[in-house]
């Protein structure tokens, strides 16, 4: 291997203890330790534990109070921590762990560096928010750095920053002063992992990119370049290389996985429970509403249900659609699962010139009004008069925004008629729009995304309406809004999604293609999209289309939904829920508008009637799947590689945020301040943080609202089907073997026994104490 080589292999291993970060704008969620995924769950916690200087683990008194509570069940307990050889008392292993957990110390003697480095990269990444923007940032990161380093005084003898080698891995040869091999990895780990946050920026923006990766390009060894300068110039000595971590499974590990376990089985009994009695009650139900998976959703289903003769389904926020969504008026977004790479590109097109020049009209108002302001604000010459003339105006409008922000939120700028109103999303294939992406879907494609919905999940009835149900929140002053948007839809709303998939099921030229293959579509069923707001469970339907036939219909439907409403927001934040629920959307001075997915520790693919008569309490993620109208499996294998995957990084964002907010998450929103359109600085600087606030997760200081436990998936399937499925895919068996989620098949075909998978594709039935069994023994 040559030395370049060399350098960036060793680059790519060392930047691997470090997770990727999205803008905020566009939150994903994601697991931090995402490359390390292919190491045991322990090894790796405790890599990042040694590296980051981060807690891997809930605290000590996080399982004192669930032990207290019975959450852990103690015959599970004991035999975890035997299997590891701990045998004193409960109590007593807790004091233990209490006396031994301590952080490891991070990566120390770059405080300089930091501090000049996250100077730098604000400036360059900004996304937007600088009036005046750093120059040459078209020529990357590195090469800027080379250009205006000269000009920057807090830089010791920075003139000689021009001479360095035009290429970054050239520069870090040569300021790797003879250091031997064995040690670069090492050295640049220490490096990377001095600002996670920042490191986790760059990586995505390289790996994924986007307009502004492609307009400012940035590059991990261009960043490390910098950094190693830097570090020569100021005379720091090189940072601390952590010692290796142990490989011994710890004391906290065994009372996580006892808690999971609990956990698992009472949600894997409740399943198996519902197996025995399933009702293949074909009775055509009034309407049916697909949501998201999302935890979120399994509260307002069940208050949908009970409010009327109404079937619920469960299937990804995207609808299947891999699509690059092209809002009027709004800039285009990926409205698909990271794991997916957007395929079409949907453009919102009018269909209503009268409603369509009215709304432009609002809207250039509004524009040209804010435009105004913010010049304003900014002039030199304006500003202060601005002020003086305006203050008392803005005084009124904080007073009102504070004392009175339900009132504040309806008195908000309306821009007009939505888009719903006067658009139709183009999801016909366009050959003459043609860009970076096809525009639009051919027939069979439009066809084959509808199929696929229907057949994964397992539809055989359909309803006069089949509503696809988005979902989005509302919050104020929010700059965390993106992470409680639709998952599947990487961080945003998913109602544009429901209307592509809801215009193609209402073409009668796909319905007749459907029937040929198996789909019976009935004449009368119509097809709509709506959006759930998760903070205030209000649902909205898109029905500006819907034929004077189906009126009725929708308005008994909306009647309902508002019952649902009341009865969910009651069931969340008491007889006053919708009330309370309002107020946090639209004020500007609360940190939790909702709880967004807090809770989330289960997964459950399988029909609805196995869940429909339970109270989840918003925790478990809902696919609807039946394995027997899924002949080959493939509709299994789509839901194992797709949905089980996001939801696993979901939840080890929520886990991973929770047990150390400051490094895997982002500390308080109090002390926030926002940088560059891009992300926020707990203070005045420093690191971007990454993963989710503390007010997302704990509802006090040192009092987790999120249980943090790995996620319980239950499939309700033949176990042999599942494995099946494990077989073709090593990256799903590495998931499993490595603990970052479990996995428990309640099998209908063996007399609806749960099977809990082990490790090497071996599974053991939940009743058996013996050595695993293999699934189709």
């Amino acid at each position: 291997m040559s030395t370049d080589a060399a350098i960036r292999d060793s680059i790519e291993q060392a930047a691997s203890t470090v997770g990727r970060v999205w803008p905020l704008h566009s939150f994903v969620a994601s697991n931090p330790l995402a490359d390390l995924e292919d190491q045991p769950f322990h090894e790796a916690v405790a890599r990042a534990e040694t590296a980051l200087g981060a807690d891997g683990y809930p605290d000590t008194e996080v399982f004192r109070r669930a032990w207290a509570d019975g959450r852990i069940d103690p015959d599970t307990l004991e035999g975890e921590l035997k299997a590891h050889s701990y045998d004193a008392d409960p109590e007593a292993l807790l004091d233990r762990m209490e006396r031994e957990r301590s952080t490891t110390p991070s990566t120390a003697g770059t405080d300089r560096v930091d501090q000049l480095v996250t100077k730098w990269l604000s400036a360059f990444l900004d996304q937007g928010h600088a009036k005046w923007s750093m120059p040459h940032r078209e020529e990357g990161f590195y090469a800027a750095f080379r250009a205006v380093a000269p000009h920057d005084g807090e830089i010791p003898d920075g003139e000689t920053v021009s001479d360095l080698p035009a290429e970054p891995i050239e520069a870090i040869r040569h300021l790797l002063d003879d250091r031997p091999v064995g040690e670069w990895q090492d050295l640049f780990e220490a490096h990377l992992t001095s600002l996670p946050g920042w490191t986790g920026f760059v990586r995505q923006q390289a790996e994924e990119g986007d307009a502004w990766q492609s307009t400012y390009p940035i590059t991990l060894p261009g960043y490390l370049a910098v950094r190693l300068t830097l570090s020569d110039l100021l005379d720091e000595p090189a940072p601390e290389v952590p010692d290796d971590p142990a490989e011994d499974v710890p004391l906290a590990a065994c009372w996580l996985r006892a808690w999971e376990s609990t956990y698992r089985e009472t949600l894997t009994d409740a399943v198996a429970d519902a197996s025995e009695s399933l009702d293949s009650d074909e009775a055509r139900p009034d309407a049916q509403l697909v949501f998201c998976i999302d935890t979120r959703s399994e509260v307002i289903r069940r208050h949908v249900e009970q409010a009327g003769a109404y079937e619920t389904f469960g299937y990804a926020g995207s609808f299947g659609l891999p699509i690059r969504y092209e809002g009027y008026d709004s800039d285009a977004v990926d409205a698909c699962p990271p794991v997916v790479d957007a395929a079409h590109r949907v453009v919102e097109r009018p269909t209503d010139d009268a409603t369509k020049v009215r709304r432009d009209r609002v809207t250039a108002a509004l524009d040209a009004g804010k435009e105004t302001l913010s010049t304003l604000k900014s002039n030199v010459a304006t500003v202060f008069s601005f002020v003086e003339s305006a203050g008392l105006g803005y005084g009124a409008a904080l007073a009102t925004r504070t004392l009175a922000p339900t009132r504040a939120g309806a008195l908000d700028d309306d821009p007009g008629p939505d888009v719903h109103e006067f658009c139709s999303p183009g999801v016909e294939h366009d050959p003459d729009g043609e860009g970076s992406l096809p525009t639009g879907m051919t027939f069979e494609e439009r066809v084959d995304y509808a199929a696929a919905a229907f057949e994964t999940m397992g539809w055989e009835t359909f309803a006069r309406l089949v509503v696809f149900t988005g979902h989005a929140s509302q919050t104020a002053n929010n700059p965390f809004e993106a992470s409680l948007d639709c998952g599947a839809c990487a961080g945003n709303p998913g109602g544009p999604n429901a209307r592509a998939l809801a215009t193609i099921c209402n073409d009668p030229e796909v319905t007749a293609a459907l029937r040929d293959r198996g789909v019976e579509i009935p004449e009368d069923t119509h097809f709509l999209a709506a959006e759930h707001d998760t903070t205030t469970d209000a649902v909205t339907l898109y029905d500006g289309d819907v034929p004077e036939s189906h009126r009725e219909d929708v308005a008994q439907l909306r009647a309902d939904l508002d019952t649902a409403q009341t009865g969910a927001a009651a069931e969340r934040d008491g007889p006053d829920g919708v009330g309370d629920a309002e107020r946090r959307a639209s004020d500007w001075a609360e940190t939790r508008p909702e709880w967004g997915l807090a809770g989330n520790a289960g997964f459950v693919i399988g029909p609805r009637d196995l869940t429909a008569d339970l109270d989840l309490d918003g925790r478990s993620f809902l696919h609807d799947y039946d394995w027997k109208t899924d002949d080959e499996g493939d509709a299994l294998e789509a839901v194992m590689t797709g949905p089980m995957v996001v939801t696993q990084w979901i939840n080890l964002q929520y886990y991973f945020s929770t047990v150390d907010t400051a490094v895997f998450g982002s500390g308080s929103k109090v002390t926030h301040n926002p940088v560059g359109n891009l992300g926020v600085y707990q203070g005045n600087g420093g690191d971007l943080m990454s993963g989710l606030p503390q007010q997302s997760v704990l509802a006090g200081d040192d009092d987790p609202h999120h249980q943090p436990l790995r996620l319980s998936t239950v499939i309700h399937a033949p176990v042999d089907r599942v494995t099946d499925v494990l077989e073709a895919h090593e990256d799903l068996t590495t998931l499993l073997d490595n603990e970052w989620l479990s996995l428990t098949v309640v099998d209908p075909t063996r007399d609806h026994r749960a099977f809990h998978y082990e490790r090497g594709l071996e599974w053991t039935a939940a009743a058996e104490t013996t050595a695993p069994t293999v699934a189709d023994d």
